[in-house]
């Protein structure tokens, strides 16, 4: 998404076949760090760092599937490096942050989303504890609402579950027709 990270990676490799690492390419573990740079550079840009704003379904990033993106790169690597003879035992991301410069505003970003998810999920709990209210009060014949009422209920309901502050209640000495 064009965002500036800082990433390293963990590469244990061998020399398999001598003849090809020494005749294939001038000088293979130069070789091998220059296609290994490359390879990390190459992922870095085939998957997000993190999973963006407004997706509804799950992409593959990564932060979030490491292990996938690990199997990714061991296979890009090994692709690379077939013609030198040396084959790949692992390949692990070992560093991933958003670079610096904008470390605190993906922070912010990050920090914004789980409040967002968090107050969904609070909404969603109050609309379903307000329809269970509606629902049990009309059924029990506790008390007839008209629609005014009804909407005045689920409003102080609504505060009082998705609020963040302990609710105060108030004492109506009048009464509630006028």
């Amino acid at each position: 998404r064009g965002n500036p990270i800082e990433i390293g990676a963990g590469i244990v490799w061998q020399e398999a076949d001598t003849f090809k690492a020494m005749f294939e390419v001038d000088d293979y573990e130069q070789y091998v760090k220059v296609q290994s740079e490359t390879a990390i550079r190459h992922l870095a840009n085939l998957y997000p760092y993190d999973q963006g704003d407004d997706n509804e379904e799950a992409e593959l990033t990564l932060r979030g599937n490491s292990e996938t993106i690990n199997n990714a790169l061991t296979s890009e690597l090994e692709s690379r490096l077939a013609k030198t003879g040396v084959i790949v035992a692992e390949a692990r991301l070992t560093h991933l942050a958003y670079a610096p410069e904008i470390a605190g505003a993906m922070l912010r970003r990050q920090q914004a989303q789980a409040i967002i998810a968090a107050r969904k999920k609070i909404v969603q709990g109050a609309v379903s504890m307000v329809e269970m209210a509606l629902a049990e009060l009309s059924a029990k014949e506790v008390v007839k609402l008209d629609e005014e009422h009804k909407a005045t209920m689920v409003g102080n309901l609504l505060v009082v579950l998705c609020g963040e502050a302990q609710a105060e209640p108030v004492i109506n000495t009048g009464t509630l027709y006028r």
